[in-house]
């Protein structure tokens, strides 16, 4: 049960279609019916079977793309359409997406495919009730409209946090539902990313004055094009933040990931921006920057782990002092409270992940002009540049603009 795109003419000695489907197609395609061994081109190898129609699952973060800038990444979570998403599927080609099972419904801003757009959820309805709207869209899941476009200068946050445990199944289930070894010790998971990885987490809370698009800019054109940080990956987002005080307040979360061969230099970026804040906050509109960073690598030499943040050695002296403190609060010298905050954290086709799992984009900046300037920079490259008549992003779906392959 598919709807199939044809975009040239095939010879086949003859087709056993299914009992519900269409073949859509374009200018010029079509099918040609010839004998076995009457066509030279036909040659005799077994039937092709077409791929299972139903593998593709919107919550799968490989079957998406999003435009970013170079040095830049999405977080897990962040891959897949945010609420405040305009989503396009291209109209030039045939797909099937499936919805759900999942948390809740998938909720976005808009949804054009098949040359029409649905920015409210009745005419979204009727068209998914439709012959139409089933050969496309099919599963249990639900999908609503009808989200603003992010306004906020801070930018929003994605809202697809209850959705991750069924984005991690879609995504890791290549691997077997098991994340891949860290290449460091102690290391970090951010929010929003179904794995650990090895680099930095700066943390920052902001003002009203904050403008994500301007801090994003800055950080492409005074810091990743310097030599030093060739090859790191930056996430920026602002995602959610839990404590005992307020239940859900937000942050925006820098990831700083090292991607090459040498390591070190996100812990160097990290420090540098906590400086940068320290000098310029006022201007950015930060307000604080912590900051958490991962061990030395894996297999590294003894001098290097010694030193290293979190490394073993430096571990084996936390607990000696641990101890200490502790004989001392039962002798009755001193009485520590500990406190702090525990976070929870998360274009190649893939096949259906097996019966029961779960199959469960960075939330795009959204400029919006302040008058306020930050500190000086160099200017801002093209790559960044963004239209400030808009204030929401597209998410195309590329794994289905091209033909359906037999």
């Amino acid at each position: 049960m598919v709807s199939v795109l044809v975009q040239e003419s095939h010879t086949v000695s003859d087709m056993l279609l299914p009992l519900d489907g269409e073949l859509v197609l374009a200018s010029g395609a079509g099918f040609r019916a010839a004998a076995p061994g009457s066509d030279p081109d036909c040659g005799s190898e077994p039937p092709a079977l077409f791929r299972n129609p139903d593998r593709f699952s919107w919550v799968d973060p490989r079957l998406w793309r999003s435009e970013e800038a170079r040095g830049f990444f999405s977080v897990d979570a962040e891959r897949v359409p945010c609420s405040h998403d305009d989503v396009v599927f291209p109209p030039d080609g045939s797909f099937r997406v499936g919805l759900g099972p999942g948390a809740g419904p998938v909720r976005v801003r808009s949804l054009s495919a098949l040359g029409q757009t649905f920015t409210r959820d009745e005419d979204l309805a009727a068209f998914l009730a439709s012959r139409s709207g089933r050969l496309h869209f099919h599963g249990p899941g639900a999908l609503s409209l009808g989200s603003e476009a992010c306004a906020d200068p801070s930018g929003c946050v994605c809202g697809t946090a209850e959705a991750l445990p069924w984005v991690c199944a879609a995504l890791l289930q290549p691997l077997g539902g098991r994340c891949p070894q860290a290449s460091c010790h102690d290391a970090l998971r951010p929010e929003g990313q179904c794995c650990d990885l090895c680099g930095a987490i700066v943390s920052l809370t902001h003002s009203s004055a904050f403008d994500l698009q301007r801090y994003r800019a800055r950080l492409l054109d005074a810091f990743l094009s310097l030599p030093q940080y060739q090859g790191l990956q930056v996430a920026v987002s602002r995602v959610p933040r839990w404590s005992r005080l307020r239940e859900a307040d937000t942050e925006i979360q820098v990831v700083l990931a090292d991607t090459g061969p040498e390591t070190g230099g996100a812990g160097r970026l990290a420090r540098a921006l906590v400086a940068d804040v320290a000098e310029h906050g006022e201007a950015l509109g930060v307000l604080s920057a912590a900051l958490r960073e991962s061990g030395a690598p894996v297999g590294g030499d003894s001098a290097a782990e010694q030193n290293a943040p979190g490394s073993r050695a430096g571990l084996a002296g936390g607990v000696v002092a641990a101890v200490l403190l502790v004989l001392l609060a039962l002798l009755g010298i001193v009485l520590l409270r500990r406190t702090g905050r525990l976070r929870w954290r998360r274009q190649e086709e893939a096949e259906p992940a097996p019966a029961g799992t779960p199959s469960g984009f960075s939330n795009p900046v959204f400029f919006v002009a302040t008058s306020e300037e930050p500190p000086p920079v160099r200017p801002c490259s093209p790559a960044l540049k963004m239209d400030s008549s808009t204030s929401h992003s597209y998410f195309d779906n590329p794994l289905f603009a091209a033909e359906a392959e037999a």
